[in-house]
């Protein structure tokens, strides 16, 4: 990360220094109510890449405090996420791990005086809350007595009490400016199984009063969060202290990161894989984790990416392009150069022999001629481009077209003499000549031509589906947290996001492999489908065009 651009990293330097800190020791701490997305990474570029970098260590905890939303499926997805970004944990825990202690620590609480049983439905705790501007009011059973609070604690710990009838609250101050540390829930009941302990417990820890306890029992130094928890971190101090935890982690704040047309947003990202609008969590179009995985998208480029956005307080969203833009340059050098053709017109080379084959040399990658070369098969019959083809051409379209002559890719020179169509009038064929003395790599010097075009061996092509993607989402201002002014984010969905076409694709290609990735001559960078592909048919999905205008 640059040096420059992060000033998390200024203060750990500092806190070593100065003899604050003895070492780093950092947390990811997902909730395992859904996948990843690339604001998570961010989380996980930033915690263990500050770890690595200060000789420290990186832990992977499981916030699973509700178990209404969490799931044993979101936690070995968030596992494979992960490792797959290249990152290893030094230790897995999960905040139930600890809820034996969590709950000491209230009882030590309710001992000290500073943590209550209410009876107000969660309605009124809202309303006796204040507001920003109005301070909160007691609630009528905030003086109950120390023994009083330890056996309803205790009875509400044994089950005695259904969902919503009782909470545990701290008691802090109502008439604070900081409406969080108006005495906060710190425990609910929840009659629910839990992925991890089962029935054993019907009370359930808030994110607020566990989080900072998981951090202090982990011996966390530096615990780093989005700005949305920036309110909360005087709360955060206060349950480290009066819970009178060893360890005392600090809380830093960054700023989220968000990408245009997309949502970010767990509760819409779900919404569309519920209600079918995608592919599942692992749909190409998601920025999610594993969307991007199957995407195409590499570990290396999401790093890079996510370094060169910066680490600031500042909550911004940055161009999807940006993004794009590093895929591309991870790839460039590493993805095989092939050629597929994704809306065949079929060519008939008249005055080359029937029945002959040559094979033809290619380079795997020209940009990296240590991948070597690979053999290309040439006949009679070859497929091009549909949209390379026009009748009746404008000035300055240099692709075929009646009576013109175009080069072939790593092949011959082409002339269009006739086009055959159907009885709708659709061009299904065209006829051409080629010339044997323009072989390419021959040195032929004797005539120019403008036109370069793609094309694949109709003999011996394979089938494939090709699978073009354009953003989810047309609206690409900036997401708030809004309620009202997001509700209707379904209507931005992009009806046309997902384009599906069958083609065919170069006889070299029958080894590939899910999650290969090669770069098609003028389509772009493309990534076999884990999803979709079978033994009698490649699927590919384009992860980005060849070209951007993005420029950083």
């Amino acid at each position: 990360m640059e040096e420059n651009s992060n000033f998390i990293k200024t203060i750990i330097k500092e806190d070593l220094e100065s003899g604050k800190r003895d070492k780093v020791v950092t947390r990811f701490p997902p909730e395992p109510n859904g996948y990843l997305h690339i604001g998570h990474a961010k989380s996980i570029v930033i915690n263990f890449g500050l770890a690595d970098e200060f000789g420290g260590k990186t832990n992977l905890r499981f916030d699973d405090t509700n178990p209404l939303k969490e799931d044993q499926e979101f936690v070995d997805a968030i596992k494979e996420d992960v490792e797959w970004l290249g990152y290893e944990w030094e230790g897995l825990f999960f905040a139930s791990d600890y809820f034996d202690e969590m709950y000491d620590r209230a009882v030590l609480l309710i001992k000290k005086g500073l943590a209550y049983v209410d009876d107000l439905s969660a309605d009124e705790i809202r309303e006796y809350r204040g507001t920003l501007s109005e301070p909160g009011k007691d609630s009528p059973y905030r003086d109950r007595s120390v023994e009083e609070n330890l056996d309803l604690f205790e009875r509400m710990k044994n089950g005695e009490f259904g969902n919503g009838e009782k909470v545990l609250r701290a008691k802090i101050d109502m008439s604070s400016p900081n409406i969080n540390l108006r005495d906060p829930v710190i425990y609910r009941i929840s009659h629910a199984t839990h992925h991890n302990t089962g029935d054993k417990w019907c009370i359930y820890p808030m994110y607020a009063f566990a989080h900072p306890i998981e951090d202090a029992l982990e011996g966390v130094t530096h615990s780093l969060c989005t700005t949305e928890f920036e309110d909360q971190r005087p709360l955060y101090d206060w349950v480290v202290r009066e819970c009178e935890m060893e360890a005392t982690p600090q809380q830093i704040e960054f700023g989220r990161l968000n990408l245009t047309n997309t949502v970010m947003s767990k509760r819409k990202l779900k919404q569309l894989v519920e209600e079918g609008y995608v592919d599942g969590w692992d749909d190409p179009r998601l920025p999610t984790i594993s969307g991007l995985r199957r995407r195409g998208f590499t570990p290396e480029a999401i790093r890079e990416f996510v370094k060169a956005a910066g680490v600031s307080k500042g909550y911004s969203t940055v161009d999807a392009q940006m993004l794009e833009h590093f895929v591309r340059e991870d790839l460039k050098l590493k993805a095989p150069r092939t050629m597929g053709v994704l809306r065949p017109l079929k060519v008939v080379i008249t005055n080359y022999p029937e029945g002959e084959v040559e094979w033809l040399d290619a380079d795997i990658n020209p940009e990296n001629p240590e991948m070597g070369t690979r053999k290309i098969p040439f006949s009679r019959e070859i497929y091009v481009e549909q949209d390379d083809f026009m009748e009746n051409p404008p000035a300055k379209y240099f692709r075929l077209f009646p009576g013109n002559e175009v080069r072939l890719k790593h092949a011959y020179f082409i002339k269009c003499n006739e086009v055959i169509k159907d009885e709708n009038g659709e061009v299904v064929e065209l006829r051409c000549t080629y010339d044997v003395e323009t072989k390419s790599g021959s040195g032929f010097t004797g005539r120019k031509v403008k036109g370069t075009l793609h094309w694949v061996d109709a003999t011996h092509a394979l089938p494939a589906e090709f699978r073009l993607y354009e953003p989810l989402i047309l609206d690409d201002e900036e997401e708030t947290e809004n309620e009202a002014e997001n509700k209707s984010f379904l209507d931005q969905v992009n009806e046309k996001s997902l384009e599906i076409v069958n083609g065919y694709i170069e006889p070299n290609m029958k080894d590939a492999k899910p999650q290969d990735k090669f770069q098609f001559f003028r389509h772009g960078y493309f990534n076999v489908d884990p999803k979709h592909t079978t033994e009698e048919k490649l699927v590919f999905n384009r992860i980005v065009s060849l070209k951007s205008s993005f420029k950083l």
